[in-house]
């Protein structure tokens, strides 16, 4: 079992201890899409803590999406829960990039694969992403990935 896993479960016993609703809901969400993960395929495994890492991450992307949905159909008290939701999930997610920071990182990347042009996205995005290591979301890299390659 992964160190990560076992945090989210001890904070998810601690928070049902201290009647916390909204963290104990959120973590059992998150830990039922690791355990769904877990199963995945052929045979059950554990998984490690870079794939908890990249489900609570596209767990937390759920909630700004669906967190966006609400607000922009006006049902702000939903809007709000998912916006709570996400924030739980942040604590376990990486500090994010600023923007300057992502910048440099994607031009060390692009400059020591030597990529430019339209045709070499693919390769550079890789190269990119490798580089972030999922300190920023896959939208904002590839944005910063086609502004430096100029596209």
């Amino acid at each position: 079992m992964s160190t990560l896993k076992d945090r989210l479960t001890a904070d998810m016993r601690a928070a049902l201890k201290a009647r916390d609703e909204l963290t104990t809901s959120t973590l059992r969400m998150a830990l039922a899409a690791v355990g769904t993960a877990e199963v995945a395929g052929k045979a059950k495994r554990d998984l490690t803590d870079d794939e908890v890492l990249a489900v609570l991450t596209k767990e937390a992307k759920k909630r700004r999406e669906a967190a966006t949905a609400f607000a922009d159909a006006g049902r702000t008290d939903q809007a709000a829960k998912e916006t709570a939701e996400g924030e739980v999930l942040e604590r376990y997610l990486p500090k994010q990039l600023s923007d300057s920071e992502l910048a440099e990182l994607v031009a060390g990347a692009l400059a020591a694969g030597g990529f430019t042009g339209k045709a070499q996205m693919g390769p550079a995005m890789k190269a990119a992403q490798g580089a972030v290591a999922g300190r920023a979301e896959g939208g904002r890299v590839a944005a910063e990935v086609r502004r430096q390659l100029g596209l």
